[in-house]
């Protein structure tokens, strides 16, 4: 079963943190995502960049709106995405409870319902 492990925390110069505060986070989500390959659950990981990086697009009523910046202003961010591939919801757990960013943020599991592979979408699971 797929998962997304969605990693929502506020952003760092929100929260006062520095770049050496960073670091040994920095390790311990290299160790995390080398964990995840080594037990060959992870499909791809992506740490992204701030919010303010964003650009949201809508189409309403015919006509195209983009704006900078992302759709919901609060203090938490999505911060990054983990897209796994485990037997079911405890295992998903399990590897949320082993990321770094469970430290300090919220990791939201969200269970895949349709993928787009080799040309065409498909239910998963």
């Amino acid at each position: 079963m797929r998962y997304s492990l969605l990693l929502i925390n506020q952003e760092a110069q929100d929260a006062g943190v520095t770049e050496e505060d960073m670091a040994p986070f920095r390790v311990a989500f290299d160790e995390y995502g080398k964990a995840l390959e080594a037990a060959g659950v992870l499909l791809a990981a992506e740490i992204l960049e701030p919010a303010a990086a964003t650009t949201t697009v809508m189409l309403r009523g015919g006509s195209l709106q983009v704006q900078d910046g992302p759709f919901a202003d609060t203090k938490e961010k999505l911060a990054g995405v983990f897209l796994i591939d485990v037997p079911d919801l405890d295992a998903a757990i399990a590897w949320a409870e082993r990321c770094p960013g469970a430290q300090y943020g919220v990791l939201e599991i969200r269970p895949s319902a349709i993928s787009f592979a080799e040309g065409q979408w498909q239910p998963v699971g």
